[in-house]
């Protein structure tokens, strides 16, 4: 693996463990239960999850009698007189109800009558009354165990008691629902930590009455009726509301009074009464309901405890959250590492979509998952690992570019589309028929002794450009310059029927381009220097050449040492071009440029290095190189 490679690995495991200690940093205070920013996140993300899962039907066990609008006009006074309250109760009493909790604070002193035929009625029935706790900063907070047993449950700084001749003739239990910052119940502490003792909760006072057995307090939940109710941290249960007001069965106060009620109505029922009166300020938001009724929020509770239909959120669920909260983070960091395009992003989008997918089925299946933790914890790693990556990918891509560019000139623009498109192009020889075309300065290495290195390089470079410009334009590639000449191919990379044609084109326009650019030179330099062309057409043998560290794409074979030789021939006859019987007869029609210079042929001529002479044509244009004499004209034809 090469260095590049391990570094990169080692930048992805890095990031890895950096994005498994942030899952972890962030896991840590929701693995303790500790109230945060990422809790107030959760929250808009809960409601959603109750409006995808709906109302649920209510169980029939828990009926609320409402202290409503039409109660407190029949009676004239709100909060109802105690004379009143007491009737109530003994109707409800009467009627068969299991257990009756009155969500009502009874604080404060009334008439010594209404007072007093109130306790009676409180000691005659199965009755738990409220209490409530306060805190001085308004917050409930959730202290250390510190041997207590009760494991961080809410403690209170003021417990509100009812009368004590009220709390003489009946239980108490605490109302108090634990919001969030938006004023949404989302949990019903069991116990409150209140002076050193203990207040229970006024639904498990009243579901333990019903069931006739006290609750039992374990590690991670309550045991009431034989049956275990998973709580979270401090012993709080989270709601499950069934939906909007009226939910849970309600009956107004009003119509039991009356008696406008069936006699079986509350029978064996678990019957809370509370006050829904328009104004009286006991309501909460909640997802189904903007004004859900207090003392519904307690009747969900006081159901989840008798049939156990609530949310589970216990140390358990916690555990899943903080461990997908350290993994999800690894696994987008390792996804990106794998696929950085749009495959990865696409990956990571599913990813998330399908964690807030298993969150929300577990939701709708009674199951709190957390949806914000996860996602807190995956996506910054994800952002900085994912732009970090793109922004080494951008500058490698930067850098690879420029390598490019650079490489890129030193191969024609032909062969480097070729081999960007494929690699092995031209791995194995190739045999093929081509045009071989050779150019070379005459008088140059004299001429070079007397130049200076600037001035040389800057005549081979004027020469190099004519020449690559010349054989582009005609189709061909530079194979190779060399020194002060120029070997041209076309048929490469791939050959065509129009090969022969592009190189006589090409003879033609290097010929008058470089006679053009002989004369432009100063007189002591252009004076010096003439130039020949040699070309012919046959078979090539094209492949790769070079060693380990470099190779070069090139022809070899008798075409291209013959085209080379003809450049001697155009030099001993002292014209500009001398091209190979077989190259005219394949560029057919296309010798017609040779019309603006003059030809003469064909002529047999003896090639060094060749024992049989071969037919070559001469041609010249209009004047003749510099540095050479000028062929007589001959009409260009064959003979017999």
């Amino acid at each position: 693996m090469s260095g590049r490679g391990w570094r990169r690995h080692f930048a992805t495991v890095i990031a890895a463990c950096a994005a498994a200690s942030w899952g972890a940093f962030l896991a840590a205070p929701h693995w303790r239960g500790e109230i945060s920013l990422l809790e107030r996140l959760e929250a808009p993300l809960t409601d959603l999850r109750f409006l995808v899962q709906g109302e649920r039907p209510a169980p029939d066990i828990v009926t609320i009698v409402a202290i409503d609008d039409n109660t407190v006009r029949q009676a004239g006074a709100y909060p109802l007189p105690r004379t009143t309250l007491a009737r109530l109760v003994e109707r409800i009493a009467g009627m068969g109800a299991k257990a009756i909790a009155l969500d009502l604070l009874l604080v404060d002193p009334g008439p010594e009558a209404g007072d007093e035929a109130l306790a009676s009625a409180l000691r005659a029935a199965p009755v738990i009354i409220a209490a409530a706790g306060t805190f001085t900063s308004g917050l409930q907070s959730l202290p250390p165990d510190k041997g207590s047993g009760l494991r961080g449950a809410p403690a209170v700084d003021h417990l509100l008691l009812p009368q004590p001749r009220f709390a003489e003739a009946a239980a108490v239990g605490a109302v108090n629902l634990a919001t969030d910052r938006a004023g949404t119940p989302r949990y019903l502490p069991l116990v409150l930590q209140a002076g050193g003792g203990v207040a229970v909760s006024l639904p498990l006072r009243v579901a333990a009455l019903a069931i006739g057995r006290d609750p039992a307090l374990e590690p991670d939940g309550v045991v009431i009726g034989g049956q275990k109710i998973g709580t979270d941290h401090g012993y709080r249960l989270p709601l499950r509301f069934y939906g909007s007001r009226g939910a849970v069965t309600t009956i107004g106060a009003a119509h039991l009074l009356a008696g406008r009620v069936h006699d079986d109505a509350l029978r064996g029922r678990v019957v809370l009464v509370g006050a829904t009166v328009t104004g009286g300020g006991d309501v909460f938001p909640t997802p189904f309901d903007p004004i859900l009724p207090g003392v519904e929020v307690l009747a969900t509770a006081t159901a989840h405890l008798l049939i156990g239909d609530g949310l589970l959120r216990d140390w358990r669920v916690r555990r899943i959250d903080a461990a997908v909260a350290v993994s999800l983070p690894v696994l987008l960091v390792l996804l990106l590492a794998w696929h950085r395009t749009a495959v990865g992003f696409a990956a990571i989008a599913l990813v998330v979509i399908l964690w807030v997918a298993i969150a929300t089925a577990a939701f709708v299946d009674g199951v709190w998952l957390s949806a914000t933790l996860p996602i807190v914890a995956a996506v910054p790693p994800a952002i900085i690992f994912g732009g970090a990556r793109l922004l080494a990918d951008r500058r490698r891509a930067d850098s690879l570019e420029v390598e490019s560019g650079t490489l890129r000139r030193f191969q024609p623009p032909s062969l480097a589309a070729r081999l960007a498109r494929d690699p092995a192009f031209l791995k194995e020889p190739v045999r093929q028929q081509a045009a071989v075309v050779f150019v070379d300065l005459s008088g140059f290495t004299g001429l070079s002794e007397s130049l200076g290195p600037s001035d040389t390089r800057t005549l081979l470079k004027a020469f190099h450009t004519l020449v690559d410009e010349e054989a582009v334009r005609c189709h061909g590639i530079v194979a190779a310059f060399m020194g002060d000449g120029a070997m041209i191919l076309f048929g490469l990379p791939d050959p065509s029927n129009e090969d022969a044609c592009h190189a006589v084109r090409a003879c033609v326009g290097l010929s008058a381009g470089t006679a053009a650019w002989l004369a432009s030179l100063p007189s002591p330099i252009s004076s010096r220097l003439g130039f020949k062309i040699g070309a012919h057409f046959g078979m090539i043998v094209a492949s790769r050449l070079g060693g380990g560290s470099h190779e070069h794409i090139t022809a070899i074979g008798d075409t291209v040492n013959v085209a080379s030789r003809l450049m001697e021939v155009a030099a001993d006859h002292g014209v500009a071009l001398a091209l190979s019987d077989q190259l005219y007869e394949a560029a057919g029609a296309a010798c017609d440029v040779l019309e603006a210079g003059t030809l003469t042929g064909t002529r047999d001529v003896h090639i060094r290095g060749r024992a049989a002479a071969m037919r070559v044509w001469l041609w010249s244009g209009n004047a003749a190189p510099h540095g050479q004499t000028t062929s007589a004209v001959v009409t260009s034809t064959r003979p017999a």
